[in-house]
């Protein structure tokens, strides 16, 4: 009887509307702004073993495997609890082998690096070239490293790295891989870039993909995925050198009976379903990279105005997030420009980089040119109120 006046109770007030906390607008690689309908789609609760769920996980793994323009009897997708780090380390953890294995890692930015940071602490022997944050891997030394390493297993880079907001050229990386050491692995980490940025993943010569639930699809929090060519990745079948990250055995696992081994974060992924349809109904990734690089010109040309100057040139700069400097003034606070931004509803995020002071401005998720206007708005507010004249002197 008291259960059931207790449900009625709760019903009630969720019917009735309890006031709801204005969401700030996220300028941010992810987690980011999303939409209310892929928040509500996560406002109920389903069983992991539930038929509906079952069937829910194995649409988006279709789906997946449509938005990389993928052949599906060669690739398929796999969702992997956790962050988008988790799917990363589960691909390198499985694909490089045990024994001889050895893995080139071609970095200019935070997220090579924590790759290089996986290997070492799985015992993975890594050849590493390390380039500038500000600057695209050379090709030739690439090359050149291939010829000199024909016994490489394994070859990684990534794809944008948000540290900086670089966008690397991992096609013609991969074309170099193929034709030097054709029996090597090439993986990608597209962790802030797919369904956003247009990937050649077959023409790439690319074997495994990585991305989160929470980047260009627009989802929320709580599993990346990975895109392998099936081929390759069972031939990975007992090289992880971990239960729980091991992409054969969690492949296996959804092939054989639809659900994942260990508990799944069913409510990210019934609100990533709802965001794939949303990819959809905008027209797919070309269309949404449309969006996102009108949020980005209006972005630059306002931040361009005010003074703001940007860390990359405009030849190696995404789409995906902006670097901007921060201004040399007395004034300028980086704290207290964040905050006093918070405070307005926009939120922004921190450098990245080891080499610069700096800030960055995503364009990426739920957002909008008007969006980005009601932004340049709050940052020229904000110098204001920081005493900072604009246009502001570099």
């Amino acid at each position: 009887m008291a259960l059931r006046v207790l449900r009625k109770m709760a019903e009630r007030s969720f019917s009735t509307g309890v006031p709801l906390a204005r969401d700030k607008v996220l300028f941010t690689p992810g987690p980011l702004t999303t939409s209310l309908s892929v928040k509500q789609a996560c406002l109920r609760d389903l069983g992991s073993r539930d038929i509906e769920f079952v069937n829910t996980v194995k649409s988006i793994r279709s789906e997946l495997v449509k938005i990389g323009n993928l052949p599906a009897a060669e690739y398929t997708a796999i969702p992997m609890q956790g962050s988008g780090t988790f799917a990363v380390e589960s691909v390198i953890t499985t694909f490089v082998p045990r024994s001889n294995g050895k893995l080139l890692i071609i970095s200019n930015g935070s997220y090579g690096l924590r790759m290089e940071a996986i290997s070492k602490t799985l015992g993975i022997q890594v050849v590493h070239l390390k380039y500038a944050e500000t600057e695209w891997p050379s090709l030739s030394e690439i090359e050149a490293t291939l010829k000199a390493h024909p016994d490489l297993t394994n070859v990684a880079t990534v794809h944008c790295e948000t540290s900086s907001g670089i966008i690397n050229p991992v096609e013609k990386i991969g074309a170099l891989v193929k034709q030097h050491v054709p029996n090597a692995l090439f993986f990608v980490d597209a962790m802030s870039s797919f369904g956003g940025v247009p990937l050649d993943i077959v023409g790439g010569n690319i074997h495994f993909v990585v991305s989160s639930a929470n980047k260009c699809i627009q989802g929320i929090p709580g599993f990346g995925f990975i895109l392998a060519h099936k081929e390759h990745l069972l031939r990975c079948a007992g090289q992880a050198r971990s239960l729980s990250l091991d992409l054969v055995a969690q492949f296996k696992g959804l092939e054989n009976d639809g659900q994942f081994r260990f508990t799944p974060p069913t409510h990210s992924l019934l609100a990533f379903r709802q965001a794939l349809k949303e990819l959809e109904e905008e027209g797919g990734v070309s269309a949404r990279s449309q969006r996102y690089q009108t949020n980005k010109a209006i972005l630059q040309k306002g931040m361009t105005a005010l003074g703001f100057k940007e860390l990359l040139s405009p030849e190696v700069s995404s789409y995906v997030i902006t670097t901007y400097l921060f201004p040399n003034h007395p004034n300028f606070k980086f704290s207290e420009f964040y905050g006093r931004l918070n405070d307005k509803n926009f939120v922004i995020y921190p450098g990245k980089v080891t080499q610069a002071d700096c800030f960055r401005i995503g364009s990426i998720g739920h957002l909008f040119p008007d969006d980005v206007r009601g932004l340049l708005a709050a940052i020229k507010e904000v110098c204001a109120e920081m005493n900072l004249p604009l246009p502001l002197a570099q």
